[in-house]
């Protein structure tokens, strides 16, 4: 039971030195705790939700571009085999007076 006193004891002293420390590089409580931290945290949330609209627009473009270009690709493809088929003589096809 000694050595729990003892703990609080020195937690108490640990707890209450840091708020000295933070009392004498900050300010009073009252001080330290300003509409600006507020205000920082919302400008610093407006970033971060901008952010994260062009990293969803950025990738949205990039998606429906190479969608295009595959397209593209593909009707440039159709457009050589149609090609490629009118230079070529027509096929003989089987007629019904084979010998």
């Amino acid at each position: 039971m000694a050595s729990n006193r003892d703990t609080v004891l020195l937690e108490t002293v640990r707890t209450h030195r840091a708020r000295l420390a933070a009392a004498f590089l900050f300010g009073e409580l009252a001080d330290r705790r300003v509409a600006n931290d507020n205000i920082r945290r919302f400008v610093v949330g407006i970033v971060l939700a901008a952010v994260a609209c062009a990293g969803c627009v950025g990738t949205a473009f990039l998606l429906d571009f190479f969608d295009q270009q595959a397209a593209a690709q593909q009707l440039q493809e159709q457009q050589q085999q149609e090609q490629q088929q009118q230079f070529l003589p027509p096929t003989p096809t089987p007629t019904g007076d084979a010998p």
